[in-house]
Parts: structure tokens; sequence; C-alpha cells
């Protein structure tokens, strides 16, 4: 059995609930500026949902926190999920 290598290791979700936020503006700086795959940046002016795999999640959460408050953050580590750990 060969051992799956993950190249973004952190699952990284998120609410951000702010006022006129944009959608594609959110999307494009975080795919412009940070590394990572996956992702959705989805909602209205007012609240958008972030899910992003990269391996700095703490930069994602801190552009995030620059646009309003963030909420229902969970950050997993898919490297251990994949190892059949939890935490």
């Amino acid at each position: 059995m060969t051992e799956q290598t993950i190249e973004y290791r952190y699952d990284t979700q998120l609410l951000i609930e702010g006022e006129d936020l944009d959608e594609d503006e959110i999307f494009d700086y975080i795919s412009k500026n940070f590394v990572g795959d996956s992702l959705l940046a989805v909602g209205d002016e007012e609240l958008i949902k972030i899910h992003y795999h990269t391996n700095e999640p703490w930069k994602v959460l801190e552009y995030c926190r620059s646009l309003g408050e963030i909420y229902d953050i969970v950050v997993e580590d898919m490297d251990r999920q994949a190892r059949g750990l939890q935490g």
C-alpha cells in the first residue's frame, strides 16, 4: 500500500460577515496571494463562505478577518485524516 501525499494539508473553512463583500474580489485575492487549491468563495454582500485547501491557513484567516467578522472557523488537517488519525 502506497502512502498518499497531500499537497495542501489544511482544509480551511469559515464565514465572513461584513458589508459590501464581493465574492469575486475575495476569490481573486485569495487565489493570487495564497498557495492552495479547491477554493470556493460564495455568498452575498453581507456573508461569504470560504473553503480552501492550503498549507498556511493562518494567512487566509488573517486576510478574511480584514474584511469583517469571521466565525464558524474549521481548519482540518487532511494529512492526519488520511492516516486515520483524529484531531
